[in-house]
């Protein structure tokens, strides 16, 4: 009987029994709830440095005397970027690493990068240093969105399984609501983006005297404080709290069951499941029997690598839907909304300064989404989830696009700004529809959950970091291009665009994504791969 902890192997029954029987928890009990609490702190940490940069990227706009970085249009885009292409390796590097070492390793590991990258990315002197540990941010943050939903997955019981998976995503939206909230209220201290007045025709402002600027009444106010632009290092730095509390958090939580099991470490699995089971609902001795079962199929195989993943046509197909599920809720167009969004409402007619505030609102409702799609989750079957985003998504992108070609354009003058003339309701309906389209997105979004449950135990990691790593670089792609789009297709038809791209989306739901609902993931694995042949 094996009943030490360094033991290996495929336990018998008569075995796994008294093994079931001797084996204590390995430490502490801990709810489920409180494990998904603390794991998703790296979620959290993925939303806010993916939605800080919307208020920063004004003040990095300005003179390096002033506080800021002086970058340029170009540069703008690569610091959005350059998180995307960093994430995209973080996920691809992170999901190997978590096979081999363990999940709850690995998000210790990314919690040291977080603040490594957050405090890097505080006291950078230039736009060249910033750029490298927003690379090093991207890391961690690609890291965070492949290895916390395989924790969180892998961890909980089925009947909790999707809720758990989804509170992931909530926790991204809390971070990005978390990151807008910060912006305004040090943008309100600071007195918004300033302007330095180089020389003033007029006589009546001193030259080189810093300003606050109003650009809807056109109006300057002398301001007393210098160094202002500043205030986005002390948006970035925010960060490091709570990637403090991810680290300490999971130095208290269990190691997944299902990474022991995959390892053939049953005693530990037992253990760890013990830690987090409720011995009156939950049937820990089933849950290790499946996994098992699961584990002997795959000795019999052979070693699995991506590429063998590639060549077996149901595991083959498994990937591309991953890597559908990941790129298409980039192609959403979301982020072009929580790294863009007070461009787009700059665009629409409103102020710097109020549009760095008023994307508090579209963070807000962003977050009321996402508390409504835990119970979707909870509720439907993930495809049905998943097509009523791409529905609502669609919609709004296209109403988007009427609104700024048939309502604004008329409005916009030769040098991009808008007419004083333009009806008050117009920039406020942008407002309105924006705040649809993140409310249908995040309270439909299944991806992250799909994409955790889809694969097998012995490609899990290494499989989600990749089909992952190809949404960050999608993600990089459309954070790249859309200023672009902005400047020379415009609003009207840059939504157009993301609206054709998502009627291809719900059609990708629609025929191709299968259910994952109400089944355990070992059993799902069993029934696609019989579905779909070897």
């Amino acid at each position: 009987m094996r009943t030490r902890p360094e033991a290996i192997g495929a336990p018998t029954d008569r075995e796994l029994r008294d093994l079931m029987e001797s084996t204590p928890p390995s430490g502490p009990t801990r709810s489920v709830k409180l494990l998904a609490a603390v794991a998703t702190f790296g979620s959290l940490l993925f939303g806010y440095d993916t939605g800080v940069i919307a208020g920063a990227l004004p003040y990095m706009y300005m003179p390096r005397v002033a506080g800021g970085l002086g970058i340029n249009e170009f540069e703008e885009g690569l610091v959005g970027g350059v998180l995307a292409i960093g994430a995209a390796l973080g996920a691809i590097i992170g999901g190997r690493f978590s096979d081999r070492r363990g999940r709850r390793q690995g998000i210790l590991l990314l919690a040291l990068i977080f603040i490594v990258g957050t405090i890097g990315c505080t006291l950078a002197p230039n736009i060249h240093l910033l750029l490298v540990f927003r690379f090093v941010l991207g890391i961690a943050v690609g890291g965070a969105s492949a290895t916390v939903p395989i924790y969180l997955s892998e961890s909980a019981p089925t009947r909790m399984r999707g809720g758990l998976v989804a509170l992931d995503q909530f926790m991204i939206v809390a971070g990005q609501f978390l990151a807008y909230s910060m912006n305004a209220a040090l943008s309100h201290a600071h007195g918004g983006p300033r302007v330095l007045v180089s020389a003033d025709p007029s006589g009546t402002l001193a030259v080189g005297q810093w300003y606050s600027w109003d650009e809807a009444s056109r109006v300057a106010t002398a301001v007393v404080t210098d160094g202002d632009g500043a205030a986005w290092r002390w948006m970035l730095v925010l960060a490091t709290i709570p990637a403090i509390l991810l680290w300490i958090g999971m130095r208290l939580m269990p190691e997944s069951g299902r990474w022991y099991a995959s390892k053939e470490r049953y005693y530990e699995a037992i253990g760890a499941l013990k830690r987090i089971r409720d011995a009156r609902v939950d049937d820990v001795a089933a849950e290790v029997r499946d996994m098992i079962a699961v584990r002997a199929a795959e000795t019999s195989q052979g070693h699995w690598s991506l590429r063998r993943t590639v060549s077996v046509r149901w595991t083959r197909r498994l990937l591309l839907i991953g890597i559908g599920l990941a790129c298409f809720d980039q192609l959403t167009g979301i982020n072009t909304a929580m790294y863009y969004l007070p461009k787009i409402l700059a665009a629409a007619g409103f102020s710097s300064a109020d549009s760095i505030t008023l994307n508090v609102i579209t963070g807000l409702v962003a977050c009321v989404g996402a508390a409504f799609g835990l119970y979707l989750v909870s509720r439907l079957a993930r495809r049905h989830v998943g097509i009523y985003q791409e529905s609502g998504v669609t919609l709004s992108l296209f109403a988007l696009a009427l609104t700024f070609g048939l309502g604004i354009a008329p409005y916009t003058l030769a040098d991009g700004t808008i007419s004083d003339s333009i009806p008050s309701y117009l920039p406020w309906l942008v407002v309105v529809l924006v705040s649809l389209f993140v409310f249908a997105k995040q309270s439909g979004t299944v991806n992250w959950v799909l994409v955790s449950e889809i694969f097998p135990a012995r490609i899990r990691g290494v499989a989600q970091g990749f089909a992952v790593g190809c949404g960050w670089i999608m993600n990089a792609i459309v954070t790249w291009l859309f200023p672009i789009m902005i400047a020379h297709l415009g609003a009207t038809w840059t939504y157009v665009a993301f609206g054709v791209i998502n009627v291809v989306s719900l059609c990708f739901y629609l025929f191709i994504v299968p259910e994952t609902r109400g089944v355990s993931l070992e059993q799902f694995e069993r029934s696609f791969s019989s579905r779909h042949g070897a």
